[in-house]
């Protein structure tokens, strides 16, 4: 039989078939080879009606993400507050980079938005955002559509009215605001259960809130890809390492002069980049070290 995961808690897993959920576990051969299943995967699997089933394979997966390990994701929606805490382009950027280095559709959905007096600086970065090809939702009522047909995660630093939102989309779970995250695996405590919920006709989970982020991103070439307009504007650089910074020819910085890239995004490439060539430098300094 084949089916996918949903569902991973104390050495379990409950995979769900035409409609069914099937209690199973991984059989030992996968330790063998280092593998592990995680909810979101496909596999194939063993099962009857009165006994507990077995994961015999598990397909190839398109993406993961870590913190809690989900698998096979389409979208994730990164929630950032107008206020309170005040909003962070550069947190942001940093969601976004890691989403697009995982090939994961980002979807941007700002909470708090009855806290803002003035909305015209709020109005001016969605603009920015939605000309880059981001979704940028205020309400709910923009946001539900898009997780139809969708395995959809939800992330953002803790504070942003993340659990607030889940309680809103997902109200037959009927938890209380504290409860809902906890149900949908970020608990503190590592048996706590990681979970799709389905919901609007997609599925939805539940990612840890975040004070920091660690993208897996070595490279210039890999960081001005999860950056897509600085990617496009790039293809017209003189030179294909061209970091956009000092190379003669560069056809990123006049785009960011003309106003076709923003210049905060700009900034939080630089930011980024520096990031990454000062933990290479770290990275020699230490190898070399007898």
């Amino acid at each position: 039989m084949q089916g996918r995961i949903i569902k991973a808690l104390a050495g379990f897993y409950y995979v769900e078939s035409d409609g069914q959920v099937y209690q199973t576990r991984a059989r030992g051969n996968f330790r063998k080879k280092g593998q592990k299943p995680y909810v979101g995967d496909f596999v194939e699997f063993s099962a009857e009606e009165q006994s507990e089933g077995y994961i015999l394979s598990i397909e190839e997966r398109k993406n993961s993400l870590v913190r809690p390990p989900i698998v096979n994701i389409d979208q994730a929606v990164v929630i950032m507050s107008a206020k309170e805490p005040d909003f962070n382009a550069n947190l942001l950027d940093r969601f976004l980079v890691l989403l697009e280095h995982k090939d994961i559709h980002p979807i941007v959905y700002i909470s708090k938005m009855d806290l803002l007096d003035d909305l015209s600086s709020m109005n001016q970065i969605r603009k920015d955002y939605q000309a880059i090809g981001y979704d940028f939702c205020y309400s709910l009522e923009e946001l539900l559509p898009l997780l139809t047909d969708k395995v959809t995660v939800f992330m953002g630093q803790t504070g942003v009215g993340k659990s607030t939102l889940l309680n809103k989309i997902a109200p037959d779970l009927a938890l209380g605001t504290g409860e809902i995250s906890e149900s949908l695996g970020r608990g503190r405590h590592t048996t706590r259960a990681v979970s799709f919920y389905t919901v609007n006709g997609g599925k939805i989970a539940d990612t840890p809130g975040f004070s920091s982020l660690d993208y897996e991103v070595t490279e210039a070439e890999m960081l001005t890809d999860c950056f897509p307009e600085i990617a496009e504007s790039s293809q017209a650089c003189k030179f294909r390492t061209c970091t956009h910074t000092h190379e003669p020819s560069c056809a990123v910085k006049p785009a960011v002069e003309a106003g076709k890239i923003a210049q905060s995004r700009y900034d939080n490439y630089l930011q980024f980049l520096s990031e990454i060539q000062n933990k290479r430098e770290t990275y020699k300094k230490v190898s070399k070290k007898p």
